[in-house]
């Protein structure tokens, strides 16, 4: 298990807690929203907005935290993060904010505390980039989009 230092932007709400495993099981720790003025903001359809947490975090090098949309949400208003997964780098140190947009069809209303994303923090390597004159061959080669088949 990895651990991640937090700390809270200065202003927050502390009383939301920390990120939160909702399941023994969970795969992602639940953000809330943690407005500096308590309040709320709508969403209208289509529109985004940068959503904040309160929250700072230094992730140990070698890690990355993804941050991805809530799957309720999703489903049942159109919820959802436009750089999904979007990624938290181990080097960066300022505040923790979740780029949330409604793609559903009625304005939605995110309050002060409401859980918006989850986030899952995951191990990365780095890759070495080579440049080289030709590509090995595979079955596949260079089909691209759908080249694969349906079904």
């Amino acid at each position: 298990m990895v651990e991640i230092a937090v700390m809270w932007d200065e202003g927050a709400d502390r009383a939301l807690g920390l990120p939160a495993y909702a399941t023994e099981g969970a795969a992602g720790a639940d953000l809330r929203a943690n407005l500096p003025d308590r309040g709320e903001i709508t969403l209208e359809p289509g529109a985004r907005a940068l959503v904040p947490t309160g929250l700072r975090l230094a992730i140990p090098e070698g890690w990355e935290v993804q941050v991805r949309p809530r799957s309720g949400l999703a489903l049942k208003h159109g919820i959802t993060l436009p750089n999904s997964p979007g990624t938290i780098d181990s080097d960066y140190r300022g505040p923790l904010g979740v780029i949330v947009m409604n793609a559903g069809e009625a304005p939605f209303v995110i309050a002060h505390g409401d859980r918006i994303a989850q986030m899952v923090a995951a191990p990365v390597e780095q890759a070495h980039f080579a440049v080289v004159e030709t590509l090995p061959d595979t079955l596949r080669g260079t089909g691209g989009f759908g080249s694969t088949g349906r079904g």
